[in-house]
């Protein structure tokens, strides 16, 4: 069996957002076991798994990636979009488009202390577009 639909996120500010429940909201009847990909249709955000409980984990991943690729870096070419453009597609290639996660007794099969993160690197980057495959 393979399930898929589409999850058209509402725009977020720059920074990591959980959006473990708007994925699960999306999701219906999921299978005993199985996987769940997910795959977001852009260049300038990215995903990843990371804690879901204290808040300042988010805080500090945005902090180290604004350090590791700053805004208006000289030697960029890739400008015409705007300052915040070429680091977000070269922190969306350190994060990655998409995730796997098992499935387990209708369930994701998540730890306990981890969320699914929307990593928006635009200062406004609108609405994302995911992609959720089931497969069992």
């Amino acid at each position: 069996m393979i399930l898929q639909t589409e999850l058209v996120l509402p725009a977020y500010r720059k920074g990591f957002h959980l959006i473990t429940n708007l994925i699960n909201n999306a999701l219906s009847d999921l299978p005993e076991i199985g996987i769940l990909n997910i795959f977001i249709q852009h260049t300038s955000a990215g995903l990843t798994i990371n804690e879901n409980a204290d808040p300042s984990v988010r805080v500090d991943l945005n902090s180290f990636f604004e350090q590791l690729v700053p805004e208006n870096i000289e030697y960029f070419t890739h400008t015409i979009e705007g300052a915040d453009d070429m680091p977000a597609h070269i922190k969306a290639s350190i994060f990655g488009n998409s995730l796997n996660i098992p499935i387990q007794n209708h369930s994701l099969a998540l730890g306990i202390w981890q969320g699914i993160y929307l990593c928006e690197f635009r200062n406004h980057g609108g609405q994302r577009k995911l992609i959720l495959t089931v497969s069992s």
